[in-house]
């Protein structure tokens, strides 16, 4: 479920081979499109998710590009009083890096608790990463509820929070990633249009876009109907398509079949980080022509 997610908010990661030219210029645009989106306020999101189906926690592993485990991960789904649903998701590699994505969603609609809602909107996400010593790398927090983004520096790096106000009807989902694109792992949709936050820079608001890229059968038994979803910042057509070179392959694995879709996600550890797949516990990325 990470959310293609990078667990600071930043799907937009970029090696530093880039031109600064480049840079220069996209992160110009990206500051103009940022603040002609911040209309007026709104306390709510215009995201309407899938219900879980399942509840608890589901062991997972993180491993490498060439398809070597290198640390732990897990997902917890879990009903919180007043009907409210918190997903948590945590990977990294052993004694080093670690990333920590937090969302809670609020059920739509009156239900007599979370296992009874149909569909579900954010109301808070956060991301979070640290360092080998265990030290906060910073802090990407989305308050629906206060239409308001907070990006707070790393610890002992000094400053105030940097904030940014969310636009009516915002459709922000740095985090729930897994429920967002089931529609289309089930083939409801063909397309998901949402939004990131990233921190970087101070805080932007930005378009991405997401869309069936792969459909395998996985599993010893090939029954398993995987889909591949991925998922790219929308920087119009032709920014966009200049960016794709530079930009690393985001994914997310799903399989509709099962009471918990989730089977993996594909993205940068942290900002300038390395690509890591996080996987459910079980279920090969070899299977998924990842490595071996």
């Amino acid at each position: 479920m990470r959310s293609a997610l990078s667990p600071d908010g930043e799907p937009g990661y970029v090696p530093r081979t880039v031109p600064r030219r480049f840079l220069r210029a996209l992160a110009w645009l990206l500051g103009v499109t940022a603040s002609l989106a911040a209309g007026p306020l709104a306390a709510e999101s215009a995201l309407e998710l899938p219900a879980p189906e399942a509840f608890g926690v589901v062991g997972a592993d993180t491993y490498d590009q060439q398809g070597q485990r290198v640390g732990g991960a897990r997902v917890r789904v879990e009903e919180l009083p007043g009907g409210l649903v918190e997903l948590e998701m945590r990977s990294g590699i052993d004694g080093a890096e670690q990333t920590v994505l937090t969302a809670r969603l609020a059920p739509i609609g009156g239900t007599d608790g979370a296992r009874g809602a149909h569909a579900y909107r954010p109301v808070f996400q956060s991301s979070r990463s640290f360092d080998a010593s265990g030290k906060t790398l910073g802090l990407l927090s989305v308050d629906h509820g206060r239409a308001e983004v907070a990006c707070d520096p790393p610890i002992g790096a000094g400053g105030e929070p940097q904030r940014l106000a969310l636009p009516a009807a915002d459709r922000v989902a740095n985090v729930p990633l897994n429920l967002l694109f089931l529609p289309l792992a089930r083939g409801d949709v063909q397309r998901v249009d949402f939004q990131f936050v990233l921190c970087r820079g101070g805080p932007r608001l930005l378009d991405a876009t997401a869309e069936v890229a792969k459909v395998t059968n996985g599993g010893a038994d090939g029954r398993e109907h995987v889909v591949e979803v991925r998922y790219q910042l929308d920087l119009g057509p032709v920014l966009t398509r200049l960016a794709a070179p530079f930009l690393p392959r985001l994914s997310v694995w799903l399989d509709a079949e099962r009471p918990e879709p989730w089977l993996g996600h594909r993205v940068p550890l942290f900002s300038q980080g390395p690509i890591v797949l996080v996987m459910r516990t079980g279920f090969d990325p070899a299977l998924l022509g990842v490595g071996r």
